[in-house]
């Protein structure tokens, strides 16, 4: 039981020359009742950021005091009409900006088993099934999640060799493949995972066990609508 609890202490602290994870997973926003208080200061914040100003700077355009700018940023307070009217001169954006995260609906996608998209990739040989599982276009995170569900079912004298912007996210569910990534080769099998920067050129190496399958998860930034 000791062990087990020093091994959670250790889990918990950062290794040397490392931050620790900036996000609690199971962290919850505040009550509902403060959202909009939120969204507006996180707006500001941001807005601020991107002109490159500071605080004492936005105070001096407004009017109003560097205690009344950290609480509206911070979430604390509601700022009045004549508040944010100041603000959106000051900072040039449409008073109707502030409310953007507080408005903008939040999505999610419900596929049903064995009715994800079926697409063809690049490189696609027979016997190599792509399945796209989900997919958000325009959400809050900044970044584009694409989950794919992959079969391979029949061996092939060549493999697809990929290589794209973003991280990907491989899960091992069915079979044994040994994946490529750059100059390294895995043996993946069901349970095994793999993490990679997708810029290497990466791809199945060799299919030791068919049917193989398994999740593969890419993210990359979102871009922008504009232009």
């Amino acid at each position: 039981m000791k062990s087990n609890r020093k091994a959670a202490e250790q889990a918990e602290q950062a290794p040397s020359g490392r931050a620790p994870f900036s996000q609690d997973p199971h962290a919850v926003r505040e009550p509902k009742e403060n959202n909009l208080e939120m969204a507006i200061g996180h707006e500001v914040r941001a807005y601020r950021k991107k002109l490159g100003i500071t605080v004492t700077d936005l105070a001096a355009a407004t009017g109003i005091s560097l205690g009344m700018l950290s609480k509206i940023e911070n979430g604390n307070i509601s700022p009045s009409l004549t508040t944010l009217q100041s603000l959106s001169r000051a900072l040039g954006v449409p008073l109707t900006a502030f409310f953007r995260r507080y408005e903008e609906p939040r999505n999610a996608v419900f596929v049903k088993a064995g009715q994800g998209i079926e697409l063809e990739r690049r490189g696609t040989r027979a016997g190599h099934q792509y399945n796209l599982l989900g997919h958000i276009d325009n959400n809050t995170s900044g970044v584009i999640v694409e989950p794919y569900l992959i079969t391979l079912t029949a061996d092939s004298d060549t493999f697809p060799t990929f290589q794209h912007e973003g991280m990907e996210f491989l899960y091992m569910l069915e079979g044994v493949v040994v994946y490529r990534h750059g100059d390294q080769l895995f043996q993946m099998e069901p349970g095994d995972s793999l993490f990679f920067d997708a810029d290497a050129p990466h791809g199945p190496e060799q299919l030791v066990k068919l049917p193989s399958k398994y999740l593969s998860i890419i993210t990359y930034p979102q871009r922008s609508s504009k232009g």
